[in-house]
């Protein structure tokens, strides 16, 4: 994106995007590359919206669509984080299946894996215990406890412990 923009400021040429919600994430961003470009002596074109920033209309418009543009991403991320947390209050599968879990038969909820279950079990007493985070990692890449995808754990992960 940044390589677009230099690229129509320095021509003075038209920067074309499908809609202004694929340009950036937040209003002030929007208006800040508008400007950039009107500074520049370069168009922008929006094909979803059809906008025409170079009237004192079409800049107006330009705003407005900015504003409805975040006010549509924050929508949608409204909806799935409602949605995730509607999935995991009734303990179906949200993202990935966390260690010491297994999808059940049905592909929605979790089940308890219980070689899984006994080694954070192992790693939560080991933490009381004063144990650091990597050498409790260390302590499962040796005994060969590994993640979902087979690669060992780091100390990162183990935050939850």
């Amino acid at each position: 994106m940044q390589a677009a923009l230099d690229e129509v400021c320095r021509t003075g040429g038209v920067l074309i995007v499908y809609s202004l919600s694929r340009l950036a994430r937040s209003t002030k961003d929007t208006i800040a590359i508008g400007e950039r470009l009107d500074r520049a002596g370069a168009d922008l074109v929006s094909l979803s919206e059809k906008l025409d920033t170079t009237s004192a209309a079409g800049k107006m418009v330009f705003r407005m669509m900015a504003v409805l543009a975040e006010f549509e991403q924050d929508q949608v991320s409204e909806r799935t984080a409602t949605a995730m947390a509607h999935k995991k209050a009734k303990g179906e599968r949200v993202g990935t299946i966390p260690f010491g879990f297994d999808l059940s038969a049905d592909g929605i909820a979790l089940t308890k894996n219980p070689k899984e279950q006994a080694a954070l079990e192992l790693m939560s007493l080991l933490r009381e215990c004063g144990m650091s985070l990597p050498e409790i990692a260390a302590l499962r890449t040796r005994k060969g406890i590994r993640t979902k995808k087979g690669a060992a754990h780091g100390h990162q992960r183990l935050c939850h412990v």
